[in-house]
């Protein structure tokens, strides 16, 4: 790994030693990539000797700890343009594999996948969205950011927009949108240290936190990408040999991506027939049953209360009058005590309750057929038609916002600085894009694969043969897998398991009736994906505080060493707060990477684009178009997202905030065009930039104009 810290800097040219440094980054992550089989395979034959699971799981998560801290300790440095940017000096190709692991987040790794299980095609938003924002990225941002050579995208703004106030709005959005991200990927390092090492949730995240730390906080941006780099090779070897497994046994071809159309046959197949099962119509109708009895509690809350309280009591009263067993006196007093104590607990309580029997009450456990395109029926009645179109509507409104998001997102962006030329900033793009690719282009075909094995193998089966992996994830969390056996038959039917998708990738393995090894290497796998996020995302916050406000705004005469180590303070801090804030589990993942993306689309493409390829975007344009953009998206998520509903205390109809359809995690799709219509309406109203500032648009836009002097 020595490598690693290898200086370019003698006689020869910049190009020469930028081929000897590649070169000897290929023997290192080549050694590595071996190191890592080898690993492997020796955990496996200790296994089949009798190691236990949960040694498995601590040598994983110590072994992958451990070597990302090896990285971080070696990485370490006090260099300004080493900690912020990496030397300026990784290759093309090693930049696109560690944008892949950055951008492979826990949503990417974890809940990919689970989203396409439990949406089937609507989940395709997710993989258009993501890899097109891409192609947005090479063409309107990386080679000019680049070019432009600076640290971070506050740098940009404060620079081609005239001062500290764009500066400070950008700071500020930067932190928001770092902060959102990084929170879900905490919580996902959590969820798999957890799984791993069985401590409970909260202490495994703080746990995990070490293991982002270690990184981030010693080296920086150097630490961070040599560390992404290795956590991409473990996180796509560990994604891909649960899936060609699975394929394997199903088709006997090891190729998943280009044979899970045969198996999404037989899934479509399975799911008219589960529609049609009586005893799926059984579950569904207790569960109705549920919701109905909880409409009527609802109806008069005190009088439900009262009486629901009333009956305990006597129940426990009449158990001791007849002197019944201890075991049931003691059910029934915890039955009693477990009641609502008010009657606004109680009302909180059975809505929720309603809400969660009601979105058992449908066919599929709630589900969609999995190759429906959209809800609803385009030839059906009005309602039908609504539903059609509000689907679709909402289908394209999350590929734009994850599309223009992920061109806007501070710690991607970040990235392309980290690079020799502008000429190797766009090839990193396109490396970029092939590394997510072998994990997007393989997603839709785990969850195909995995309902396949639910549907026919699970569905069926009585309850006492279950596999055991069932047992241990509800284990984990009860909230991500439970089972029931609602209709007392003894048989397990689809209506009676509640999962959550953060869990599809995670037990593939043991879903597939592979080695525990092969389970502990995807949650390495997953860890390393949430690191690896969140090592950039921790970096970003640190430096916009660190870089951008204390030592551009505060104080221009600090020292490096004086700012490195701030930067390296307040990532502590940050990463404790985030620690904390994941450990409450406010919303799932998904919901908090995709408000990231919509935040992040709001309030930094706009001003991104027009400042680069608009001479005329002015200053006042620029500050007054990212705020605007931001506090509508805001707006509209707080108005009409469960969580943040509650958050900040909205009793309004959701109906009432929910404009033409759109979901809450669209909410992008109204601050961007407001961004843009607000920074060339003001831009027009006020007077243009200065000559320098339309000179610096030129020479990032241009290869052959010098820039502009100060």
């Amino acid at each position: 790994m020595a490598g690693l810290s290898f200086d370019a800097d003698s006689g020869v040219s910049n190009k020469e030693a930028n081929a000897a440094f590649k070169k000897q980054l290929n023997k290192v992550y080549g050694w590595y990539t071996g190191g890592f089989f080898i690993f492997i395979v020796v955990l496996a034959i200790l296994e089949q000797m009798g190691m236990s699971r949960g040694a498995i799981g601590l040598v994983f998560l110590l072994a992958t700890v451990a070597l990302y801290a090896g990285i971080g300790i070696m990485s370490r440095t006090n260099d300004a343009a080493e900690y912020y940017v990496a030397g300026r000096r990784v290759p093309a190709v090693y930049n696109g594999m560690a944008t892949g692991a950055d951008w492979m987040s826990a949503a990417s790794f974890i809940g990919m996948a689970g989203t396409l299980y439990l949406s089937g095609y609507g989940g395709l938003a997710f993989i258009m969205g993501w890899t097109g924002g891409y192609c947005l990225v090479a063409l309107f941002l990386a080679p000019y950011l680049r070019k432009f050579g600076q640290f971070t995208i506050p740098d940009f703004l404060g620079a081609r927009y005239e001062g500290n106030l764009a500066r400070f709005v950008g700071i500020l959005i930067a932190i928001l949108v770092s902060f959102v991200y990084v929170v879900a990927q905490i919580y996902g390092v959590g969820l798999i240290t957890t799984r791993l090492s069985g401590l409970a949730f909260e202490v495994g995240i703080f746990v995990g936190l070490g293991g982002i730390l270690v990184c981030s906080f010693l080296g920086g941006m150097r630490a961070v990408t040599w560390t992404q780099v290795a956590q991409y090779i473990i996180l796509i070897v560990a994604y891909m040999i649960p899936v060609v497994w699975l394929s394997v046994k199903q088709t006997g071809v090891p190729i998943p991506q280009a044979v899970y159309g045969y198996q999404l046959q037989k899934v479509t197949e399975q799911e008219k027939k589960l529609l049609d099962d009586p005893k799926e119509k059984e579950v569904i109708a207790i569960f109705k049953a549920q919701s109905d009895a909880l409409a009527e509690k609802l109806k008069d809350v005190p009088a439900a209360l009262k009486a629901d309280k009333e009956a305990a009591a006597k129940k426990v009263e009449d158990l001791k009058a007849a002197n019944a067993p201890v075991a049931e006196v003691q059910a029934a007093e915890k039955a009693l005590a477990a009641l609502p104590k008010d009657d606004a607990a109680a009302k909180d309580t059975w809505s929720k309750a309603k809400a969660a029997a009601d979105a058992r009450a449908r066919p599929l456990a709630g589900m969609p057929r999995h190759a429906q395109q959209y809800a609803g029926d385009p030839n059906g009645d009005a309602k039908a038609k609504q539903s059609y179109d509000e689907s679709r509507r909402n289908f394209l409104a999350l590929v734009f916002c994850l599309m223009v998001g992920t061109a806007a997102l501070p710690h991607i962006l970040m990235r392309y600085y980290t690079t020799p030329s502008v000429k190797e900033a766009r090839e990193s793009v396109t490396w970029s894009l092939f590394f997510i690719f072998l994990l997007y282009f393989t997603a839709p075909a785990l969850a195909v694969l995995v309902k396949y094995e639910v549907f026919n193998v699970l569905v069926g089966t009585p309850f006492d043969k279950l596999p055991a992996w069932i047992s241990a994830w509800a284990k984990v969390d009860p909230s991500l897998l439970s089972v029931a056996d609602v209709n007392k038959d003894g048989i397990f039917q689809l209506g009676e398991m509640r999962i959550g998708g953060d869990i599809i990738v995670l037990a593939t393995p043991e879903i597939g009736g592979l080695p525990y090894v092969i389970s502990g290497m995807v949650a390495a796998g997953g860890l390393a994906a949430a690191l690896s996020t969140a090592d950039g995302l921790l970096l970003t916050i640190a430096n916009a505080l660190s870089h951008d406000l204390y030592y551009k705004m505060i104080d221009p005469n600090a020292s490096t060493g004086r700012r490195v180590m701030i930067s390296k303070i307040l990532l502590l801090v940050v990463a404790l707060l985030a620690a904390y804030v994941a450990s409450l589990k406010v919303a799932d993942i998904l919901f908090l990477v995709s408000a990231a993306f919509s935040l992040a689309a709001a309030g930094f493409f706009p001003a991104l684009v027009l400042g680069i390829f608009w001479k005329r975007a002015t200053k006042w344009g620029a500050v007054l178009g990212m705020l605007s953009g931001v506090i509508i998206t805001f707006y509209y998520m707080a108005t009409t997202q469960p969580w943040m509903r509650g958050l900040f205390n909205v009793t309004s109809p959701v109906a009432d905030n929910i404009w033409w359809g759109i979901q809450p995690i669209s909410a992008g799709v109204f601050g961007v065009p407001l961004g843009f219509a607000v920074i060339i309406i003001v831009s027009l109203l006020t007077p243009a930039p200065k000559r320098e500032i339309q000179e610096l648009v030129e020479h990032v836009r241009y290869p052959n104009l010098k820039p502009a002097k100060a």
